[in-house]
């Protein structure tokens, strides 16, 4: 018989309450002093009414109590509280229940993904957290399942995925009328894009909203898709589609509305999967749907014919914003294109839209048609020749929350400047079983990347502009808290925890915490004290191909939890290892140039450009010498599986190997 996972009791198990988390209490999560959704309430504001910390007694902040995450792989999850258990998820999809206040652990339900398939973790075994309904705590995994734990034991699991298809799971459930609302990843390897509603009793699937059409020759799923399927063209369901809902969800319960982000298309390169031409619904967009059916009420898409892996999964932030002298419901989005939206929730409406980050792709959106005003070099994808485009395919804002003070009235957003080349390929070949289609030429992976500038930026979302901001050295920041107590908490990629004045972006307290962090803190009380808690733990998208801006390559991941006069000292970091002794290359400069071409199409996702990764993945510069001996084994026997490298058989020969070998042996002696 199967098992599907492992917990381990450690302490009496956790009760979450004689009645548990009800629809009442999501509804008014806002009224709460812990934590009980990711985004803490329905709005998804990332916000908390706690005042105890403020901006008079920061200073006294200090480290509580910490929790090893038994990892070095990336933490991306805000903890969830709920009567004084906190449950957070790392690497793996691997859950903890920690006691609130002294950090010890409760219990740990280990899901057993299979760790062959990190391959099809595009951006890290990563998993944003969990939810809790009733006396459930719900988790989903990397490998497409969804499971209720009852005090770390699970009650039910289902595969929300089809498994012989490179879907992921990275994003946090969300519980709306009794139902867990999942949606998935995948984009890259070809998948085709859906959100799906479980009963929260039972597992079993309530409805399912696919978000790009399928086969136009059987029939369409709603009539949603059937609108849809005439803004495509081509054989764009042979590539998947993408479209995936593999992060932002809301829900307004007083229009009884569920908002969902959508990602980018399958393959990126627009001129591949369709074309013909076409808007390419719905990509790019925020649909609403009802939450009792799944039934599409609106929509409005961001990028039409995304071409540039413009994602408007990011958070999606509900408030009540004064426009032209009246109040309007609103939602509010920064989405990786660089504009910053403001919508009305009821219809979808554009209310405004303007540029928070730097911006070459399109000029303006224009307002009587709600569509960008692009620039046509942005459109050429010519192979041949480079245009510089920004954002680049990490975003303006990437999937790290922002957070929206009702007093300041301001959103803050882990904003970035970003920069791509976008090299259409004219010789592009459609690759099954979890191999990248992007439709586009890899980039030369010779030399790490050049950083640019990320920063914490203060927006007016009446005004559609800037009151302050706080520049950081790199981006891929972490996740935003704004307080009551007039305060911004964020981590850095360097490897800081900080806290600004929310009014003025003054720093007024920070702490060194030896890795990048991207999660986004959380605060709650507990036995009538303010805790604020956050995930240190570098990894993800940039952290595997970009690096460790910290300089700690190696540090394990942990939770950190903080509170006034705390006095837990970190463990130190861990030093940098010693340079590695120069192999002799006995492959010739046609072998290595090969090999870098090879390695930019199917390494470099994984162990960075140059192959330095980011420290969550072996660097592979510092190998030893019986490894490099070893390439064949474990690039296509698959004798490394168990920690998370497959076997690449079906796509590299023996002579691939030599050249990739070669390739990183050339960047090795580069160290010295």
């Amino acid at each position: 018989m199967r098992t599907i996972g492992l917990v381990f009791a450690v302490l009496a198990p956790a009760q979450i309450g004689a009645q548990g988390i009800t629809d009442r209490d999501l509804t008014n999560a806002s009224s709460r002093t812990d934590w009980i959704t990711t985004g803490r309430d329905y709005s998804e504001t990332h916000y908390s009414p706690l005042r105890e910390i403020n901006a008079s007694n920061v200073n006294r902040l200090g480290l509580a109590w910490t929790f090893d995450m038994e990892t070095k792989r990336g933490l991306e999850a805000t903890p969830i509280v709920v009567d004084g258990t906190m449950y957070v998820t790392g690497s793996w999809s691997i859950v903890y229940a920690v006691d609130a206040v002294t950090g010890k652990r409760l219990w740990r339900y280990d899901p057993e993904v299979s760790r062959a398939w990190g391959q099809r973790a595009c951006c890290d075994v990563v998993n944003r957290g969990v939810a809790v309904y009733g006396d459930l705590v719900y988790v989903a995994t990397i490998d497409g399942r969804l499971i209720a734990l009852k005090n770390g034991i699970p009650q039910w699991s289902v595969q929300t995925t089809d498994k012989n298809q490179s879907y992921t799971i990275t994003g946090a459930p969300r519980i709306v009328k009794g139902k867990v609302i999942i949606g998935n990843g995948g984009a890259e390897f070809g998948v085709r894009g859906y959100v799906s509603a479980y009963d929260a009793k039972t597992g079993k699937l309530v409805w399912r909203f696919y978000t790009v059409p399928g086969d136009p020759s059987k029939p369409f799923e709603s009539p949603a898709m059937e609108k849809a399927a005439k803004t495509w063209t081509g054989e764009w369901w042979k590539y998947g589609g993408g479209g995936t809902v593999w992060d932002s969800l809301a829900y307004d319960p007083e229009l009884d509305l569920l908002y969902a982000g959508t990602g980018n298309g399958s393959p990126w390169n627009w001129k591949v999967r369709s074309p013909g031409g076409g808007d390419n619904l719905y990509l790019s967009s925020i649909v609403a749907l009802k939450p009792d059916t799944g039934e599409l009420v609106w929509h409005y898409q961001t990028t039409p014919g995304d071409s540039w892996d413009y994602t408007a999964v990011q958070q999606m932030i509900l408030t009540t914003l004064s426009i032209e002298g009246k109040a309007r419901k609103v939602i509010m989005q920064a989405p990786k294109n660089g504009f910053f939206y403001v919508l009305d929730r009821a219809t979808g409406e554009l209310l405004s839209a303007k540029p928070y980050v730097t911006i070459n792709w399109a000029k303006e959106v224009d307002m009587k048609t709600g569509r960008p005003v692009e620039n046509p070099e942005a459109r050429e994808l010519d192979p041949k020749k480079m245009f510089i485009q920004q954002p680049g395919p990490l975003g303006g804002h990437n999937w790290q929350p922002m957070s929206y003070h009702p007093g300041t009235r301001l959103v803050y957003i882990p904003a970035q400047e970003t920069g791509y080349p976008y090299l259409g390929n004219e010789n592009f070949k459609y690759l099954t079983g979890g191999a990248w289609n992007l439709g586009m030429l890899p980039l030369p992976a010779t030399e790490p990347a050049e950083l640019t500038p990320g920063m914490l930026l203060a927006w007016d979302p009446v005004k559609q502009a800037a009151k302050w901001k706080v520049s950081y050295p790199t981006y891929w920041n972490g996740g935003v808290l704004s307080t009551a107590g007039n305060l911004v908490f964020q981590g850095t990629a360097a490897g800081s925890f900080a806290a600004y004045n929310a009014e003025t972006g003054e720093k007024v307290w920070s702490m060194p915490v030896n890795t990048g962090i991207m999660a986004a803190p959380a605060t709650y009380m507990a036995n009538g004290k303010q805790y604020i808690s956050v995930l240190a733990g570098w990894g993800g998208a940039f952290g595997l191909i970009f690096g460790n801006p910290s300089g700690h390559n190696g540090t394990p991941g942990r939770l950190l939890t903080f509170a006034l006069d705390g006095k837990e000292k970190l463990p130190p970091a861990p030093g940098a290892p010693a340079l590695p002794k120069p192999i002799t290359q006995t492959a010739d400069q046609k072998t290595i140039e090969a090999g870098s071409v090879l390695y930019a199409t199917w390494c470099v996702y994984c162990h960075g450009f140059a192959a330095a990764s980011g420290g969550s993945i072996a660097d592979l510069r510092f190998s030893s010498e019986s490894t490099f001996a070893s390439y064949p084994k474990i690039v296509l026997d698959g004798s490394y599986v168990s920690v998370g490298m497959p076997s690449f058989k079906q796509w590299l020969s023996n002579d691939d190997v030599a050249a990739i070998r070669a390739f990183v042996i050339s960047q090795r002696n580069k160290i010295h």
